[in-house]
């Protein structure tokens, strides 16, 4: 699980900071009001049935009114600062630079995340799924949009959490100043399957990060081998390809993940499983195991024709 308090980046800085001073004030009064409670039960005089009632003498009575005035005073004060340090914080996040801003599309669906990538030219905007790379020390503007229900994106180590409603399209600017693997878990309930819902932003640096998208764009390899073509096969006849797009090839589905790149991310089904043969070949075969809900059907393959259609989805980088 990410480290919420360590910032990778300006805005998680800044939001980090601004928790640190309510925390710091809202335990203050906390802390008070308890001590002030243990005071007066320490300080109450112990009363009996037969006892007259209890009266405040006229001087208690202004001591106790002045130190009520004054508690409600500081209170006040207290509140502003919060205010004025939140005001403050959203200032110093809109001044942020985005000079140069990589952008990307966000969509949240039912339970992954579809990753556009702009560019000027169009034959270099490509789409991947589940896995954001973006590259080190640039601003990055995402536009957030759901598909279905309501979603949050949020990125502890690079930002604070944004709502992805549908048919209200957002931005989210974001910068990360450290490379390295940062967790993005869905932080809106929606549906049974919220948990395995992860998006994973992996910062790197530019180099690095402009021989991936390249990469991305590149379309399938042709796959020359007998057990491979025979993979591909059952992948463009099979149901796979219904709701799955692999560039290069006959799939055109577009109801779920992009596979063209399958094989270089590090995870399969928003997260819940590692990225490797076994996995994968399981995740095909009875996907309802380890993620219930999920709308992708089981597909009832033959040993050898699942070792196949893995070993082409493997090739996929």
């Amino acid at each position: 699980m990410p480290d919420v308090l360590h910032g990778a980046g300006p805005h998680a800085d800044h939001v980090i900071a601004l928790w640190r001073v309510a925390l710091l004030i809202c335990g203050g009064v906390f802390a008070a009001v308890l001590i002030a409670f243990a005071a007066a039960l320490l300080r109450a005089p112990r009363a009996r049935r037969a006892d007259p009632a209890l009266d405040e003498s006229p001087a208690a009575r202004r001591r106790h009114w002045r130190i009520v005035a004054a508690s409600t005073g500081a209170s006040l004060v207290l509140l502003f600062v919060l205010i004025g340090a939140s005001v403050w914080t959203d200032r110093v996040l809109a001044r942020v630079d985005l000079h140069g801003a990589q952008h990307i599309e966000v969509t949240a669906h039912q339970w992954w995340w579809e990753l556009r990538y702009d560019d000027a030219e169009v034959a270099r905007i490509f789409s991947t799924a589940n896995e954001l790379h973006v590259p080190v020390g640039r601003p990055v503007v995402l536009t957030l949009r759901a598909d279905d229900v309501i979603h949050s994106l949020w990125l502890p180590n690079l930002a604070g959490k944004k709502d992805l409603v549908p048919g209200r399209p957002t931005t989210h600017v974001l910068r990360a100043d450290v490379a390295g693997e940062f967790r993005g878990p869905c932080a809106e309930f929606c549906g049974a399957q919220h948990a395995g819902m992860v998006l994973t932003l992996i910062a790197e640096p530019q180099a690095q990060y402009d021989a991936w998208a390249d990469a991305q764009r590149g379309s399938a390899p042709n796959a020359e081998a007998p057990q491979l073509a025979r993979g591909r096969h059952l992948f463009e006849h099979g149901s796979c390809a219904l709701c799955h797009t692999v560039v290069g090839t006959d799939a055109a589905g577009k109801m779920a993940p992009d596979l063209t790149h399958l094989g270089s991310r590090r995870t399969i089904a928003a997260g819940v499983l590692p990225n490797t043969p076994q996995t994968l070949a399981a995740w095909i075969s009875d996907p309802q195991r380890h993620k219930p809900g999920s709308n992708m059907p089981p597909a009832a393959l033959p040993p050898d024709d699942l070792q196949a259609l893995v070993a082409y989805l493997g090739t996929l980088q």
